[in-house]
């Protein structure tokens, strides 16, 4: 069968999550011939093991250590976009992105490497499932505009997970139903340990980056999307989409940057992903599979550090896009990359009287190069030789 699924996991620490994944796969039948797995990794780590783990298994792969991302540029003739993956940094997810959008792999599955699938649950078909088939799911919204993804057990347990909005707590949830027919990505939520910014587990006694809370599959309900309108968390550590997103989907630049702004981006680009959707008529749905998320013992202090930079910015993002509303033709890459590029300007135009405002300004410019970026890839890929 033809290889259709390219899976990125990033990885400085327990590259052998990729086992438990071909397993669930051979377990439930789906076929691994689909799967190609993208290893992003740093110059550091045992990149000659991950290959012969890739050859063992027998599925495809490639294994990207920092040397061989800026060869990978070099060789794609886009040196000069190089500054669009941080170093260091789990935004490194980016260079995945590229590597599918030069693939033309149709689907995409981001997996953290402290994470593994139940093995009762088919962890690739039930993603590809939801990205394909039509059927009735919960549709969700709340008075603050703001979805909490752990809500269906929100009652007992009071998590938000990383990335929501402070201001948006204490919301009054409403619930309907809705025919998924246009599904551009499906987030599978976590077990064991929520995710959780620092301070509030910090607020759940916690001194080890965890959580004293842990979550089973019993505080989930049934799968949901957020209504049009409604923005939420989106969590990368399980997370498929399609390829079309990609120029509304970059992993923005955290970490390595002058404002030391970190751990934000998935929930951002998460944000701007739901209002392409919004704008595009697609949906974006939210619960199985779930994985287990088995996050190691971490200073939480460390991870505040990280997170306190972005935290005023995050409170107001949402809403410097939530206004944008260009005129589209199409419903395809070319579409989401019109919505990006909107909601880059506004970035870039943004009067932000916030903690490390300017940092809004520098996204939006790395936001245009990454559909330069891309534009570029594109226009290389599809140059094809003239007929003899």
């Amino acid at each position: 069968m033809e290889t259709d699924v390219c899976v990125i996991v990033p990885t400085i620490r327990e590259h052998e999550c990729v086992r438990s994944y071909v397993a669930n796969a051979e377990k439930h039948g789906f076929d691994t011939d689909r799967l190609e797995f993208v290893l992003v990794t740093e110059d550091f780590c045992p990149t000659g093991e991950m290959e012969a783990m890739l050859d063992e298994l027998g599925v495809e792969g490639e294994v990207f250590d920092g040397s061989r991302r800026e060869e990978w540029f070099e060789s794609q003739g886009v040196g000069e976009y190089s500054h669009l993956i941080p170093a260091k940094s789990h935004a490194q997810t980016s260079f995945g992105l590229l590597y599918l959008w030069v693939s033309d792999h149709p689907y995409a599955v981001f997996i953290d490497d402290d994470t593994r699938p139940h093995d009762t649950v088919d962890f690739f078909g039930t993603h590809i499932g939801n990205l394909t088939e039509n059927r009735t799911v919960e549709s969700v919204r709340s008075d603050t505009n703001w979805v909490n993804v752990l809500y269906h057990g929100a009652d007992e347990h009071g998590l938000y997970p990383r990335g929501y909005p402070y201001s948006a707590m204490d919301e009054t949830t409403e619930t309907g139903e809705t025919e998924l027919t246009d599904v551009v990505a499906s987030q599978g939520l976590w077990t064991n340990v929520p995710d959780l910014d620092a301070v509030r587990i910090l607020m759940d006694g916690d001194l080890q980056g965890q959580a004293e809370t842990r979550l089973t599959a019993d505080d989930f309900g049934p799968d949901f999307v957020a209504e049009p309108g409604q923005y939420l968390t989106v969590c990368s550590m399980n997370l498929a989409f399609r390829r079309e997103v990609v120029p509304a989907f970059y992993q923005l630049p955290m970490d390595d940057n002058e404002w030391s702004v970190g751990r934000f981006d998935d929930i951002w680009s998460g944000v701007f992903l739901k209002r392409a959707a919004d704008i595009l008529d697609k949906q974006i749905v939210s619960g199985d599979p779930l994985c287990r998320h088995d996050k190691a013992p971490r200073s939480t202090f460390d991870d505040l550090h990280n997170e306190v930079a972005g935290l005023e910015l995050n409170e107001h993002l949402w809403e410097l896009v939530d206004d944008v509303d260009p005129v589209v033709e199409g419903r395809d890459a070319e579409a989401y990359a019109t919505v990006f590029g909107a909601m880059a300007d506004a970035l870039v135009a943004a009067e932000a009287d916030y903690r490390n405002g300017e940092f809004l300004a520098h996204v939006g410019e790395c936001m245009h190069d990454w559909l330069d970026c891309l534009g570029e890839l594109r226009s290389a890929t599809r140059a094809v030789p003239a007929d003899d």
